[in-house]
């Protein structure tokens, strides 16, 4: 189930885990029948974990959060892209900032997650961060059994937005009510583009 992160350990990659990754397979082919509306309520919910978890030990610096709180009002339709972009490229620039690659991953992970709102094919960001960011947590000996906890975590949370995508009873901004439009994700798998 972990090969391809066992062969990326080995070779120091950056990253231990792609669209390709067999682990993830399940939950990409969940967020492929997903409307964006769901995708996004469920990618912006998982980056509640990995933003407190980079807060714990940051309490500092906002800018993670910030690019949650401006992707939220921007699916709102409260607030417009550029302001989103200008948060979610500064979540992205803390992981540079800070000499941190755990929890610098947890920075990439939040700013995918709030760039699903942009399209979906960012959603798969956070689990490909935020998973790379638990096997430097727990090391090439131990991270399985919360791998696999965290992955069931994501498709579970995601049956969860499928079954309740308007609970909360929110305003969305006109580009997210259209479920006519295909899902990206979808679409980039059965044009054969999706590479690791």
């Amino acid at each position: 189930m972990f090969s391809d992160v066992e062969i990326k350990l080995k070779k120091r990659n950056k990253l231990l885990f792609s669209r390709d990754s067999q682990c993830l397979q399940d939950l990409i082919e969940l967020i492929q029948l997903q409307n964006h509306r769901t995708v996004v309520m469920w990618a912006l919910d998982c980056a509640k974990i990995p933003l407190e978890e980079f807060e714990a030990k940051y309490p500092d610096e906002n800018r993670p959060r910030t690019c949650l709180e401006r992707c939220e009002d921007w699916a709102r339709g409260k607030i417009k892209m550029p302001i989103a972009k200008r948060a979610i490229l500064d979540s992205h620039a803390v992981a540079k900032e800070i000499d941190d690659i755990e929890y610098g991953d947890l920075c990439h992970a939040i700013g995918h997650a709030g760039a699903t709102v942009h399209v979906e094919t960012h959603a798969l960001g956070l689990p490909i961060y935020e998973l790379t960011a638990i096997v430097l947590k727990y090391g090439k000996d131990n991270y399985a059994k919360p791998i696999r906890e965290k992955i069931n975590y994501y498709y579970n949370r995601l049956l969860y937005w499928q079954d309740h995508p308007d609970q909360l009873g929110l305003d969305w901004a006109v580009f997210l009510t259209d479920d006519t439009k295909p899902n990206k994700e979808r679409l980039l798998k059965e044009k054969g583009r999706l590479k690791p």
